[in-house]
């Protein structure tokens, strides 16, 4: 193989699996000496990769961490596997994914190949995801648009649903992307408006990087980065709720089936745990959150929030009522003594 960039990248690629490689099996692998190696190895070395070597009659080569993150190659199957989980992560606004697991996702896509993006289609139109219950999941094809622009620097547009059904046209700088574990926003100055916005990303549609750059402008004076200007952005919007819970199980159960948005359960000395936390999210969604701990708990407060799970409550023993009504009609009626004789025993 005398193609050296390409000799190095299949060197590299063999000694990104975790094994030790001999130096005679490297040099029968990519047909070049033993000497050829150990200069593929140095060059590997120059450029931030580092591989150890291990001393003995046949010695061998091995990727170690490093002090940085080095370029990673993948195969087609990894590829696929990366794009698939952090489309399905960042689809979803799983706790935990943020804004740099949707640059990785932005970077993957831009370079895979035709064939690769089908299979991950594929797979991803083919699996059902358990949801929020307020259809709030997100086009993964959108976020790498949004965040591609923000890494970018460049001006997007969009179309956008406000809460009340309104829809609009917009043309803004983005600035960041916010994961609050259970929604994305988008921070952005608005260029109609003239000033700075904050949009849910999953009533956005259509977005389109317009390949004008733009220098980034400052945020309101108060705000340290998006995350706090987006805090209070959304104090503005909805007054705080303290919600107040007792739980009757540990709280390492509990808090392991909340979202961390939530905060943590404290135990309450008598096998169970209480919940004290404010946030400025749905109480719908908090109501729901709560159903799905699989354990009895009770509610202090606020009261909007009792009458949420009041009315969450109604709606499923309603629809349960009406599948057992069902159950009823549909029942088929008992055999009698003689016809069951005549079956027999299985």
């Amino acid at each position: 193989m005398t193609d050296t960039p390409a000799r190095l990248l299949n060197l590299l690629s063999l000694l990104q699996t975790p094994r030790e490689w001999p130096g005679s099996e490297l040099a029968e692998r990519l047909d070049v000496s033993p000497r050829t190696i150990r200069r593929d190895i140095d060059r590997l070395r120059d450029l931030g990769y580092p591989v150890e070597a291990s001393r003995g009659s046949v010695g061998g080569y091995r990727l170690v961490a490093g002090a940085a993150m080095p370029p990673l190659l993948l195969d087609d199957e990894e590829a696929v596997a990366i794009a698939v989980g952090l489309r399905a992560g960042a689809g979803h606004a799983i706790e935990g994914v943020d804004e740099a697991s949707v640059r990785a996702l932005a970077k993957l896509e831009q370079v895979l190949p035709s064939r690769l993006r089908h299979r991950v289609s594929s797979l991803q139109n083919a699996t059902v995801p358990l949801t929020r219950g307020d259809g709030s999941t997100i086009d993964p094809g959108t976020l790498t648009v949004i965040a591609s622009a923000v890494t970018g620097r460049e001006r997007l547009r969009f179309a956008y649903r406000a809460g009340d059904g309104t829809a609009s046209k917009r043309q803004v700088e983005p600035y960041r992307l916010v994961s609050t574990g259970s929604r994305w926003y988008l921070v952005a100055y608005d260029l109609d408006r003239e000033d700075w916005r904050t949009f849910r990303v999953d009533r956005v549609t259509e977005p389109y990087a317009t390949g004008a750059r733009f220098t980034p402008r400052e945020l309101p004076a108060g705000n340290r980065d998006a995350a706090e200007f987006f805090t209070r952005s959304m104090a503005r919007r909805q007054p705080e709720v303290r919600v107040d819970v007792t739980f009757r199980a540990p709280a390492d159960f509990v808090t392991a089936r909340l979202p961390g948005s939530l905060g943590a359960a404290e135990p309450d000395g008598g096998g169970g745990c209480r919940l004290r936390t404010a946030l400025n999210d749905s109480l719908e969604w908090v109501a729901l959150r709560l159903a799905l701990v699989d354990c009895e708990f009770e509610v202090h407060g606020p009261p909007q929030l009792v009458e949420h799970l009041h009315a969450l409550g109604a709606r499923l023993t309603r629809a349960s009522s009406a599948g057992l009504g069902a159950a009823d009609r549909t029942a088929v009626p008992a055999q009698t003594p003689a016809t069951h004789d005549r079956g027999g025993r299985g």
